[in-house]
């Protein structure tokens, strides 16, 4: 290997690292959101980034529980699912699109919301470390849907975990081990 194919190589896997580094940043925020959970959202956000969600506008630090008290209070459970992701990183910023589906759970179990939208985002390298400046969020669609499945016999007697808004829920078990019961069950 000469001297240009090496020079080649390590940019490559520099930027291989970057965009991984910077959807570990988008996966992060999705999973803060859905496990409410205040210091994994907030270490998603420089000091001085901004979100906007509609017209409200958080500093990074307020965007958690802004958004925690905001799903508490609408939804029993939400997905936050990123599909499509688009990035174009240019030196210590990157300027990203991520699609993101949005499941929200009424507290009654009977509905699901389903909305589609984008995450179109800021974010930067400081101190080697990518996190979001700003976080402009659109909805491009909505539609709701019969969830009274979840209160079926069939489905309940199928016994599969819920999901918990806090560190109970399966993911955060390490080691994962099937011989630890789940905190909830449907």
């Amino acid at each position: 290997m000469n001297d240009e194919d090496l020079s080649q190589l390590r940019d490559d896997v520099l930027y291989l690292k970057d965009r991984m580094a910077i959807m570990d940043v988008v996966a992060r925020h999705a999973r803060g959101h859905d496990r409410h959970d205040v210091d994994l959202l907030t270490s998603t956000y420089h000091a001085d980034g901004v979100d906007e969600h509609g017209s409200a506008i958080n500093q990074g630090p307020a965007y958690a529980p802004w958004a925690n008290a905001v799903h508490a209070a609408t939804t029993q459970a939400h997905t936050h699912n990123i599909t499509t992701h688009l990035c174009e990183i240019d030196g210590d910023v990157a300027n990203c699109e991520s699609y993101v589906l949005v499941a929200l759970l009424a507290p009654d179990t009977s509905v699901v919301t389903v909305m589609s939208g984008r995450y179109i985002d800021r974010l930067e390298r400081r101190d080697g470390e990518w996190k979001i400046a700003l976080r402009r969020a659109t909805v491009d669609l909505a539609f709701s849907a019969d969830a009274r499945l979840l209160q079926s016999r069939a489905f309940k007697g199928q016994a599969y975990p819920k999901s918990l808004r806090d560190e109970r829920d399966l993911s955060y078990q390490r080691p994962l081990d099937l011989d630890e019961p789940p905190a909830e069950i449907w």
